[in-house]
């Protein structure tokens, strides 16, 4: 499919927009460009599309209402903020949406409810349940809660594992830019890269610098966000909110991640992209062969080396000799058991007694 055919024809589409994008200048909400979203989102839902959207904001909403004119610095101040401000976003979000037709419905997630498999689960069944429903999930960081340890730290990576989860055709990130550039647009001479299609097109950018004071995400987080998205199927478009209903019309505006992956099972998704690693398991050359070209489990023989503790039920990086890791996976057994089984073999064993795979390949994420 062509770029156009594969946006147009999305049933799923994720929407994920900046703080920076809903701000005007002095820091309060931008209510034209709210309204001009939830009419653009309006529309798809209308068209029998299944709009979800990862809304920022909070902390800038909060932050106006406390009549704070930085962005606070300490944890317990910007949770403040984030808890004044999410009721004012949501209230500005279901008027605006609410004139378009459209239902809403607020989900708040902490980095935590996507690291553990059964919460990952329970949002993955609400979130899938409110589409089903017709309503436009309106999604956020619950920045109220969330510990500096556990936190997205912004948007840009929740929306793309909200894109994996549901299965999303394509991702649309808005931020206060037009496009991805080969070095910051202000510089004479950038030049905005119309399509990546692998790693090799990112070669070389200079996308150094954060965020504006109202968001955290800068141009390099996106980049990560975007990748990992197609990575796993979905195609992105990253561009500026004036775009939008250009963007998602399939029209040439920003920058086109192609998918460079196919659609996984939630539970390999949540091993690959959400999970917290608690240890890795270095492999010899053949293990590493066999566990992403041959689509085999990993047997103790292929284990060099342990690293960490972990026990069994436990999510374990797969690395190549050279620490690249190359697949993830939930360990069969505890580290101290994998140790004593490293590097044995079936005829190690007496007849019946081989162990069976510490990581077996229908518990495995292949991420090379």
């Amino acid at each position: 499919m062509s770029k156009r055919e594969l946006v147009t024809s999305a049933t799923r589409i994720v929407v994920k927009i900046g703080s920076s994008s809903l701000t005007r200048p002095d820091g309060g909400l931008d209510l034209n460009r709210i309204d001009s979203v939830a009419s653009v989102i309006g529309a798809l839902r209308m068209n029998g599309q299944a709009p979800v959207l990862v809304s920022s904001g909070a902390m800038a909403a909060g932050r106006g209402r406390l009549g704070l004119t930085s962005r606070p610095r300490e944890l317990a101040t910007a949770q403040a903020c984030s808890a004044v401000g999410q009721g004012v976003l949501m209230a500005r979000w279901t008027e605006s949406f609410i004139a378009h037709r459209a239902e809403v419905g607020q989900v708040l997630l902490t980095a935590e409810d996507l690291m553990r498999r059964e919460h990952y689960t329970n949002a993955a069944r609400a979130l899938e349940r409110l589409v089903r429903l017709g309503v436009v999930p309106i999604i956020n960081e619950n920045d109220a809660v969330a510990t500096e340890e556990m936190r997205f730290g912004d948007n840009d990576r929740l929306s793309a594992l909200v894109a994996q989860l549901l299965h999303a055709d394509v991702l649309v990130m808005l931020t206060d830019v037009d496009g991805l550039y080969d070095r910051p647009p202000s510089r004479p001479g950038a030049k905005r890269i119309g399509v990546v299609r692998s790693e090799q097109d990112l070669a070389g950018l200079d996308v150094t610098g954060r965020g504006s004071d109202l968001g955290t995400g800068g141009m390099a987080s996106k980049i990560i966000a975007a990748s990992a998205a197609a990575s796993a199927g979905v195609g992105v478009v990253l561009t500026s909110a004036d775009n939008l209903a250009a963007a998602v019309a399939g029209e040439e505006v920003g920058t086109w991640f192609e998918p460079t992956g196919r659609h996984a099972g939630n539970k390999r998704i949540w091993m690959a992209h959400a999970a917290s690693p608690l240890g890795a398991l270095v492999l010899d050359e053949g293990a590493v062969r066999a566990v992403t070209e041959q689509n085999r489990s990993l047997l103790a023989a292929g284990i060099a080396e342990v690293k960490g503790e972990f026990v069994a039920g436990d999510v374990v990086d797969l690395l190549s000799a050279d620490g690249g890791v190359v697949a993830r996976g939930i360990a069969a057994y505890g580290s101290g058991e994998v140790r004593e089984l490293q590097g044995m073999r079936s005829a190690d064993f007496a007849a019946g007694e081989a162990p069976r795979p510490v990581v077996h390949r229908d518990h495995l994420a292949i991420l090379r």
